[in-house]
This record gives structure tokens, sequence and C-alpha cells, in this order.
């Protein structure tokens, strides 16, 4: 190769890599318009809160996967008088979610709770399927105790997880993690090697794990009132959060990376949401 021809091919070169780059930019572009544009046709008003969400399911579709799901979730436990026991807390705090609606917001609960205890003694837990599917496991009910404390504390989880499914968070994280996938792969994209995409997807699990904290915090309102409304003591949530800082065995992961804010940081706003639910319970009742 000729000295001479050295500056003619080094111009191709960086005018090929120019070419490529736009290219990716446009595709790139592409991506983040149609993922843009998909997310926000996804809204739906929430029947129960009345919220406009971006959601991937309407409620009939997040009933029917809750019951189809619901059996792969574990074996039942045996024990039927602490199952029933978990049922009848259940359906008292449903009861007087159903009531709330009707009076506040003339509305019907659309959703198909049912609540059951897992025969499972090692995994302290607790969940909520789409559509109302509510799982606890033996291990935390145990924790949780006997006698009316332990009510209380088995139904501010149990109120916790109706929140879940009343804000539809699950449907809501699917379509926002849609929504990242396809911005991060727009990223990866434009960046055009394994190193951007990496970098993008790191990005975008810590800004879907920001979704995941607040969800946290907004069941923890449900739980709290639902509690007060069915004459559980809610101050009982913060022995429950105990029981989880107890179980998470002191673990040194920061909060910022984790999906759920850690208990002792929960019980400040938990105080903070319990004295704002009585005192707006006792202004309702002056009124009466």
């Amino acid at each position: 190769m000729s000295y001479s021809n050295q500056p003619q091919q080094r111009r191709r070169q960086r005018s090929s890599f120019s070419s490529g780059f736009k290219l990716r930019l446009l595709f790139a572009a592409g991506i983040v318009l149609f993922s843009l544009v998909s997310f926000w046709n996804k809204g739906q008003t929430n029947p129960v809160t009345g919220k406009v969400q971006r959601v991937d399911m309407t409620v009939k579709e997040e009933i029917m996967m809750g019951l189809q799901s619901a059996p792969q979730m574990g074996t039942p436990s045996r024990d039927r008088e602490a199952q029933n026991r978990v049922a009848l807390i259940g359906e008292r705090l449903v009861s007087r979610l159903n009531h709330l609606l009707l009076v506040e917001r003339d509305v019907s609960n659309p959703f198909r709770f049912n609540f059951t205890l897992l025969d499972d003694r090692r995994t302290v837990n607790a969940f909520a399927l789409p559509g109302g599917q509510i799982f606890l496991t033996e291990a935390l009910y145990r924790a949780l105790g006997d006698g009316r404390e332990g009510d209380a504390r088995i139904a501010g989880v149990l109120g916790h997880e109706i929140g879940h499914v009343v804000e539809r968070h699950s449907s809501e994280r699917m379509a926002k993690g849609n929504l990242i996938q396809g911005l991060v792969s727009a990223a990866g994209v434009a960046g055009g090697g394994y190193d951007s995409s990496r970098i993008a997807g790191y990005v975008g699990n810590i800004v879907n794990m920001k979704y995941g904290r607040q969800d946290e915090l907004e069941s923890d309102q449900w739980g709290i009132e639902l509690m007060i409304l069915s004459e559980y003591d809610p101050r009982q949530m913060l022995d429950v959060m105990d029981v989880l800082e107890a179980s998470s065995g002191g673990g040194s992961t920061p909060e910022f990376m984790s999906s759920h804010p850690r208990p002792a940081n929960r019980k400040v706003y938990i105080e903070q949401i319990i004295e704002e639910k009585q005192q707006k319970l006792l202004e309702q009742k002056r009124f009466q």
C-alpha cells in the first residue's frame, strides 16, 4: 500500500463510521418512538381509585391471570384453623373496602379476592397476584403471632397486599417494564456496543426498582386505612416491620438497589400515615 492512499482510506473509514452511527441513531429513534407511543396508548382508568394508569391488562384479564396462576404458587397449608383465620381476616378487610368504595366513590369492587395460607415454614413472605389472589406463608404467619395483636399484624400484611391489587401495581409495572426495556434497547443500538447495552440495562433496572419502592409505600397506606376501618390496631403494622427486619438478617444491600424500602425507614412513613388516617376518621365522625 502506498503512503499516498492512506489519507483517502482514512476518509472512507470516517465516512463509513459516520453513516453507521447515523443509521444506528435512526433505528434507536424508531424504537424510542414506538415504545413511547405503545406505553401512552395503555392508559386505563382504575375502577377503584379513579386514577388514569398505564397498564398492560384489563381488570378482567388480571383476574383471569391471577386465577390461572394461583395453583402454581405453592401448596395450601393443611392447618385448617390457621387457614380459616387468614381467610376471615382477609374477608373482613375486603368488606370494609367494599363499604368504603360505595360510600366515598359510589363504585363496586371489581376484583375477586381470595386469601391462601401456604405450606411454607421456611420463607417469610406474602404476595399478591393480579386480580386478587393473595398468599401468606406459614413462616410469616407464625412470626406474626397469636391473639388480637397477631390478628392485627396479619390484617396489616393482607391489607398491604390488597393495596397492591387495587392499585394494579403488577400490571402497571409490566407496562413500565416494557417501556424501559424499549428505551434500554434503543440505548444499546445507539451505543453500538456491549458496554453501552450493559450500562443502559443497569440504569433501566434502577429506574424500575424506584417504581417498586413507591408501590410499597402506596400499599402501606391501604394496609393502614383498612386496618383502621376494620377496627384493628394500626400500630401493629410497626411490629410487622420489626418482623420483616428480623427475617432479613440485617442485610447490608443499599436501599437504592432494593425493590423494597427498608422496614426501619418504612416505620417512619407508617407512623405519619397512621396519624393522618386517624385524624381523617375523627373528622368524619365529627360531621356525622
